[in-house]
């Protein structure tokens, strides 16, 4: 059995001025790749999310979507 996780963290600052997105990709209680807002892309965080990483960074539709989740899941819930 394995467990997968995926984690989306939203961070405020001035009300919802600032917003800062960060996805977190976990395999067996391990983070193995994130994409974070503040730098704009997704980085392997192990070994194991460098395919997935280099492949997300690759597909300019998966970024422009991931991007677009500060506004679309962070800000309307705010």
């Amino acid at each position: 059995d394995f467990v997968y996780q995926f984690k989306g963290l939203c961070y405020f600052t001035n009300g919802t001025e600032r917003v800062r997105y960060v996805t977190r990709y976990i395999y067996n209680q391990e983070e193995y790749v994130r994409f974070d807002s503040d730098w704009d892309e997704y980085r392997a965080v192990t070994p194991l999310g460098r395919p997935d990483a280099e492949y997300w960074n690759s597909q300019k539709d998966i970024l422009e979507q991931t991007r677009a989740e500060a506004d679309r899941v962070c800000r309307h819930n705010y």
